[in-house]
């Protein structure tokens, strides 16, 4: 497994009865996780004094209940990302925080590249890239980033992160659009990129309707996202919450789809978070790497 382990901002602290306690800089919070199905003893403090907790309904969805909790608050990562919190849509707070093992590990071939070629743009492509944490990544470890997502006020809210984290300037495209549509384009117009980034949802329906089925719509994306990477591509992400999507599966995908025309290395695996208080770590969906040899 890989875990996110280097956060000093973001911590889980427990895990009992389908919930978390997490520390998110100075605030506590309780959110459902549906891979929580023990029932441990809560020990720590912070399950009665907790500054936010999002309540489950019977009937789907849920509400909040807040306790000394502002609007809006700020946290950081180690790379100098910056990121903007709020609880919103049913449990979220726009970040999800064991992604950064991800973050520090293609961050790590991006430098490296760029030690070894300075003057060599790097482009990479971030898709249904949501509130930015990937893009603010790439960007801050020398990229240049073209960020895709079909939600405005995502992109807005990636635009306020990337504006925190000092990178008003940097060369980042932001892009409200449909992520299957927009690789059409780019395929149709030649270009190419260096390092693709997709963290695609379960289901989703794009700015114009389109809907998205993952069990349906992955694999012939992957393929079409192959078109667009270079010559001397350096890497490829896929990010999976969805539960048939497990480590062998993206394997067997990017395998199929990447590797043959691009050699190199696939490894996919369970992603997840350290939790304080146990010692133990809380799975948090799976990810599928290729590398250039």
């Amino acid at each position: 497994m890989w875990i996110a382990d280097n956060w000093k901002d973001y911590e889980v602290l427990d895990t009992s009865s389908g919930e978390k306690l997490e520390r998110w800089g100075e605030y506590t919070l309780i959110r459902p996780d549906p891979q929580v199905i023990w029932n441990t003893d809560k020990k720590n403090a912070g399950w009665k004094n907790f500054n936010g907790h999002y309540h489950r309904s019977n009937k789907g969805g849920g509400e909040w209940e807040f306790k000394n909790l502002p609007d809006e608050w700020e946290i950081s990562y180690k790379n100098g990302a910056v990121f903007h919190l709020k609880p919103f849509a049913f449990k979220h707070t726009g970040l999800f925080p064991e992604q950064a093992v991800n973050w520090d590990w293609f961050s790590s071939i991006i430098k490296k590249e760029k030690e070894t070629h300075p003057d060599k743009p790097i482009k990479v492509l971030n898709l249904f890239a949501y509130t930015g944490g990937a893009t603010l990544a790439a960007a801050l470890a020398g990229a240049e980033v073209t960020h895709v997502d079909a939600s405005k006020g995502m992109v807005g809210w990636a635009k306020e992160n990337a504006i925190s984290s000092g990178l008003r300037d940097a060369k980042i495209r932001w892009l409200v659009d449909d992520c299957k549509k927009f690789v059409e384009r780019e395929i149709r117009r030649g270009n190419k990129y260096d390092g693709i980034i997709m963290d695609p949802p379960s289901y989703g329906r794009g700015p114009g309707g389109e809907v998205w089925k993952i069990e349906e719509s992955i694999f012939p994306f992957i393929k079409l996202c192959e078109e667009l990477l270079s010559g001397d591509a350096l890497f490829l992400l896929i990010n999976s919450y969805t539960t048939g999507l497990q480590p062998a599966v993206l394997t067997y995908m990017i395998e199929s789809a990447i590797a043959l025309k691009h050699p190199g290395s696939v490894r996919s695996d369970e992603i997840g978070l350290p939790v304080t208080d146990t010692g133990l770590i809380l799975p948090c969906g799976a990810s599928g790497r290729w590398m250039r040899k």
